[in-house]
């Protein structure tokens, strides 16, 4: 990144926001709750329910739609995002990693327009990392 951009902002994929949250929690079990029907829905949208290869479509019950870029098993979920009303499509990336301490999350999502929507979507990526934290957590 340049020094002279501001934070968030990449000289290739517009603005970037990551969010991260380690658990207490055997990556397994993880996993199998992020590519669940409620872990998919925390992270691309109530009712997106794509299939586990690249390519496949999926399209939320709000309307935000896209396609799985990548479904790597127990490392990364990588997906492109259009929400309607938006004039743009983001891309958005889910990884999981072990830890001494649990499994970490990793939330991403790159090819914002501004820094308005970094900033609305770190607050949204903060909100659905605590969910899922909590989630998990519950057992």
């Amino acid at each position: 990144m340049s020094p002279n951009l501001p934070v968030g902002l990449t000289k290739d994929a517009g603005w970037q926001v990551g969010v991260s949250r380690t658990v207490p929690t055997e990556l397994q079990r993880v996993w199998t709750a992020l590519t669940s029907p409620e872990g998919l829905a925390a992270w691309l949208g109530p009712g997106a329910t794509p299939d586990p290869q690249a390519g496949a479509p999926y399209e939320a019950a709000d309307g935000t739609s896209g396609e799985m870029r990548s479904w790597r098993e127990r490392d990364r979920l990588r997906a492109t995002r259009l929400v309607p009303g938006e004039d743009h499509e983001t891309t958005i990336q889910v990884t999981v990693s072990t830890t001494p301490t649990g499994t970490r999350i990793g939330l991403h999502q790159e090819r914002m327009a501004s820094q308005e929507e970094r900033s609305r979507m770190r607050n949204h990526w903060k909100a659905v990392a605590d969910e899922l934290a909590r989630v998990l957590a519950a057992g």
